[in-house]
């Protein structure tokens, strides 16, 4: 086991866990908890998020609303639910994840199987420390198409081509919204209020 602790994380690794293991923990410890979990064949990363870590968490919910707002789309939230395929023994829990271009295809939808729903469009991962397992490959094994991730200061943007993240200037999901303008208000929510924060971006959004 290995543990590791930081300003904004919690995090402890375990090694040699099968996947009926990894599953009888996601069920013994429920939905209400603190932690997050992912899994890559056999190896368990368990992270516990601070408030380095849950701040941006909650101001990129904010953000990504007001666009749904602007675009005039529905959205389905599915914040950190489990994302797990058993046939490639990979599971992750994202700090935020998002049905865009097919929110029609969940709405309604009370619980999340992979096998037979399509995956979420779009994933957002905070990793202020390095994760010990490798979450782009966890995400590209489940399909998600799009993927955020913010570093505590840079925020990048990736898009799935053929199995491999790549990373690109401007949001699938939000064509007109690129990676440094949207690194520029996450930056901002450290100076400025909340409130004054999304004002300010969507004020920004009235002009794109």
């Amino acid at each position: 086991m290995i543990a590791i602790s930081t300003a904004a994380e919690q995090r402890t690794v375990l090694e040699n866990i099968s996947w009926e293991t990894f599953e009888a923990i996601l069920k013994e410890i429920g939905d209400n908890r603190g932690s997050r979990l992912a899994y890559d064949e056999g190896t368990l990363e368990i992270m516990t998020p601070l408030l380095e870590h849950e701040n941006p968490k909650i101001q990129f919910d904010r953000l990504v609303f007001a666009l749904a707002e602007k675009l005039n789309t529905e959205i389905k939230s599915a914040g950190s639910t489990t994302l797990k395929l058993k046939v490639v023994k990979k599971g992750i829990e994202p700090d935020n994840c998002y049905y865009i271009q097919n929110e029609s295809a969940v709405r309604g939808m009370v619980e999340l199987d992979l096998e037979t729903a399509p995956p979420p469009d779009l994933a957002i991962e905070i990793d202020i420390t390095s994760s010990s397992v490798n979450k782009f490959g966890i995400y590209a094994s489940l399909g998600v198409p799009e993927l955020w991730r913010y570093d505590g200061r840079i925020l990048k943007f990736y898009q799935l081509v053929e199995s491999e993240y790549i990373e690109c200037e401007f949001s699938i999901a939000f064509t007109f919204l690129s990676a440094t303008d949207m690194t520029r208000f996450v930056e901002q929510s450290k100076i400025i209020g909340e409130i004054a924060l999304i004002k300010l971006f969507r004020d920004w959004l009235k002009t794109c």
